[in-house]
C-alpha cells in the first residue's frame, strides 16, 4: 500500500527549471553519496509523480545551496504507482486517476507552487514506473544529468500537463536534456540505458530499500549524520524547517550557515 504525502506548510514557495553553472556545481559536489568526509549524509525517497515533491523542489535546492561541500546526498525512486489496479491511499481517499487532481489543487494551495493538474482529465499516468526508470537511465550518466532530468520530466508534468508515462514523452525530455546542458546530457546514451538492464536494477533496488525502511510515503528525507543518530521527514516543509532538522543533527552548522531568517534563498 502506498501512501501519497501531506504537506506541512502554506507558506509560498518559488520554483525554476533553469540550469546554472552554479547548480550544475552544486548537483555535482554533493550527489549520489557515500562521501565519508561529509558531515551530513541525506538519502531523498521521492516519486515524478508526488506533488508534494515537485512543491518541495525549491526547498531541497536551497538545502543544497546552503551545505554545498557539507552534505552528501541522494535520490532513490519510490514507485509510487505501479498500476492503478494495485493503488490504494485511503488517507487522501485516492484510488483511480481522476482523483488525483484535487490533491494537486491542494498542494498548489499550500506550497504556492505552481501546479497545473488537467492531466488528470486529459491524459492521466497510468503508471509512475516508466517516470522513475527514465531517472535512473539518466542518473547513470551523472548526478547532474539526473537531476536536470528529473527537474524536466516534473516541469512536462507539473507545469505543461503532459504524461510523463508515455514513452515519447520520456525520450522529448531527453532531447530537451541534450540542448540545455552544453554537452553533459547524453540522449543517444539514455535512449540505450533505458533498453537496458542497469537502469532498471537500480530502480528496482531504490524499491526495494524503499519497502526495507517502511517508506510508503513521499517525500521522505532520512538526515544522517555517519556514526550518529538521523532523523526522518515526511511531507513538504519550507526551507526554515529542513534547516532547523540538520541543526538539530549538527548543532555547529548554526554559526557558519545562519539562520532561517537571515540566510538568503
Amino acid at each position: 500500500m502506498v501512501f501519497l504525502s501531506a504537506g506541512g506548510s502554506d507558506e509560498p514557495a518559488e520554483h525554476s527549471t533553469k540550469v546554472s553553472d552554479q547548480s550544475a556545481a552544486m548537483m555535482q559536489q554533493g550527489a549520489a553519496g557515500p562521501t565519508p568526509a561529509a558531515p551530513l549524509h541525506v538519502t531523498y525517497y521521492t516519486d515524478p509523480l508526488c506533488c508534494w515533491s515537485w512543491a518541495l523542489e525549491p526547498e531541497w535546492s536551497r538545502l543544497r545551496r546552503a551545505l554545498v561541500g557539507r552534505m552528501a546526498w541522494r535520490q532513490r525512486m519510490g514507485g509510487m504507482i505501479k498500476r492503478w489496479d494495485r493503488f490504494d491511499d485511503p488517507l487522501n481517499a485516492i484510488h483511480r486517476p481522476a482523483q488525483m487532481g484535487p490533491l494537486w489543487m491542494q498542494a498548489e494551495r499550500q506550497t504556492g507552487v505552481r501546479i497545473e493538474n488537467r492531466v488528470w482529465t486529459e491524459d492521466p499516468p497510468d503508471s509512475s514506473w516508466p517516470a522513475c526508470l527514465a531517472f535512473k537511465a539518466a542518473e547513470l550518466q551523472s548526478p547532474f544529468a539526473g537531476d536536470l532530468y528529473l527537474k524536466r520530466m516534473r516541469h512536462k508534468l507539473f507545469v505543461e500537463s503532459r504524461n510523463i508515462a508515455r514513452r515519447e514523452i520520456l525520450s522529448e525530455i531527453a532531447a530537451e536534456c541534450a540542448s540545455l546542458s552544453d554537452g553533459r546530457f547524453d540522449a543517444a546514451r539514455w535512449e540505450r540505458a533505458m533498453r537496458g538492464d542497469e537502469a532498471k536494477r537500480a530502480f528496482q533496488k531504490d524499491v526495494a530499500d524503499a519497502h526495507l525502511r517502511g517508506i510508503g510515503r513521499f517525500p521522505t528525507l532520512i538526515i544522517k549524520r555517519p556514526g550518529g543518530s538521523e532523523r526522518v521527514l515526511t511531507g513538504w516543509r519550507p526551507y526554515e524547517k529542513l534547516i532547523e532538522e540538520v541543526f538539530v543533527l549538527v548543532p555547529e552548522f548554526r554559526s557558519s550557515v545562519g539562520s532561517p531568517q537571515t540566510e538568503s534563498a
